[in-house]
């Protein structure tokens, strides 16, 4: 069963979030060879992700990081880069308000292959102020 996890984003910043895992006995989980994935949709029934989360691990340590890409944009059009080309944080672009998101890990294959949720909840997207 996941652990419930609520998280805030701030729109227009650098986001990245790190997730320890541990057993039982609270020993940190192995997640040498191990899959990570992870998004975030406006709710259950979205189909498509409103954002992918970038996800790595530090194998025998037992934590996972979540960070959202920087974003590449034409300024004038506010669409994907054709002439003026900005890179701005991740969350940039990302509309105020509440969102779903999970996080699942996927044993190596020669382990089994086991897909297990660990973390859901709700990412609330704080509005920004400052424009750049």
């Amino acid at each position: 069963m996941a652990v419930k996890a609520n998280i805030t984003i701030d729109q227009g910043t650098d986001f990245d979030a790190t997730i320890d895992l541990a057993n039982s006995a609270g020993e940190p989980i192995n997640l040498t060879g191990y899959t990570i994935k992870s998004q975030m949709r406006k709710n259950y029934a979205s189909e498509s992700a409103t954002a992918t989360f970038q996800t790595s691990h530090n194998s025998e340590g037992g934590q996972i990081t979540l960070v959202l890409p920087k974003t590449s944009y034409d300024e004038t059009t506010g669409s994907p880069p054709n002439e003026v080309v900005t890179t701005h944080p991740g969350t940039t672009l990302l509309e105020p308000g509440r969102y779903l998101y999970d996080v699942e890990i996927t044993q190596p294959v020669s382990d089994g292959g086991k897909t297990t949720r660990v973390v859901q909840g709700t990412a609330t997207v704080s509005p920004g102020i400052t424009r750049i």
